[in-house]
């Protein structure tokens, strides 16, 4: 019998390094046994040390991206990343109100790059806000966090708090905390108006990488795509960004690359936990589709 491979779509800039954006989701995606599709909002000229140049799509092309993906592949997630304009938000926005079924979404609010580069234009802040009623999910790491409710974070217990104040959106929200200093741990926080998860790993001391903010949500967004429910989707891309960064290869000169992959055990506990939803999932899919990728280019261990 012909397997059926679940689909997801990103809607985010391209990064020539190869390291976040749209690359960066594609490699998640594919390393879940999920196919990737993407609608490009920007290109863009940048490494892991910097960004140096951003040339916008037109609202017009971004609207084409999408619908030609939705039209003839039908995702089963999607996720954002740079959005960069206002007007490119409001076609996602467009979108989104007009889609006939609440496909599972992610948003993840890319407002700045890793080496300091503006990726949100200041006066599309507010468009962006306009977009997380229509989200699942909203993952702003402190930074952005700090940017939507207009007050600083500098503890955990704070940013449970901000967590808790997205449901003001209808949203639920995963708060990173991976920029806060002075911590053992990673600590991020998870609210969905009903639940509240604290997911911690420790931190990876001497790494500094690039693309962690997209390889995390895209990884929600892949294991959203597979089915499962946000809160175990949520706790399994934790782990996934977790081993990423763990296993990050340093460049020279430069930031460490991730390197995204699913390890046996993850990969054998996403077994159990999709056994029960082969609704779409024909039985053995996934673990055949996740070797098979692993097999080509993200190796496994």
């Amino acid at each position: 019998k012909r397997e059926r491979i679940p689909c997801a779509l990103t809607i985010a800039g391209s990064d020539s390094g190869g390291g976040a954006g749209i690359q960066a989701d594609l490699k998640v995606f594919a390393s879940f046994g999920v196919h990737g599709t993407s609608a490009i909002t920007c290109l863009t000229a940048q490494n892991p040390a910097g960004v140096y140049g951003i040339q916008a799509c037109t609202p017009e092309m971004v609207r084409a991206q999408i619908n030609a993906v939705t039209s003839g592949l039908k995702p089963h997630a999607a996720k954002t990343g740079m959005l960069y304009s206002g007007d490119i938000i409001r076609v996602v926005r467009d979108w989104r109100e007009s889609a006939a079924d609440r496909t599972a979404f992610v948003v993840d609010p890319v407002m700045v790059a890793t080496s300091g580069a503006r990726l949100l234009k200041p006066a599309a802040v507010t468009s962006l806000l306009k977009l997380l009623p229509l989200a699942s999910l909203v993952m702003p790491n402190l930074q952005e966090a700090e940017i939507i409710s207009e007050m600083e974070i500098k503890d955990p217990e704070i940013y449970a708090l901000r967590a808790e104040d997205f449901e003001t959106y209808g949203c639920a929200a995963l708060v990173k905390g991976g920029h806060l200093q002075g911590l053992r741990d990673a600590v991020d926080v998870f609210y969905n108006g009903a639940e509240e998860l604290l997911l911690t790993a420790p931190f990876v001391r001497g790494v500094s990488t690039h693309g962690t903010g997209c390889t995390y949500s895209a990884a929600v967004t892949a294991a959203l795509a597979l089915g499962m429910p946000l809160a175990r989707a949520v706790g399994t891309a934790k782990e996934y960004i977790s081993r990423a960064i763990a296993q990050s290869q340093q460049q020279p000169d430069t930031r460490s690359l991730l390197l995204p992959s699913l390890s046996g055990g993850l990969l054998q506990r996403l077994q159990a936990i999709l056994s029960p939803l082969a609704g779409f999932l024909d039985s053995g899919s996934f673990e055949h589709c996740s070797k098979r990728f692993l097999a080509i280019g993200f190796g496994q261990s």
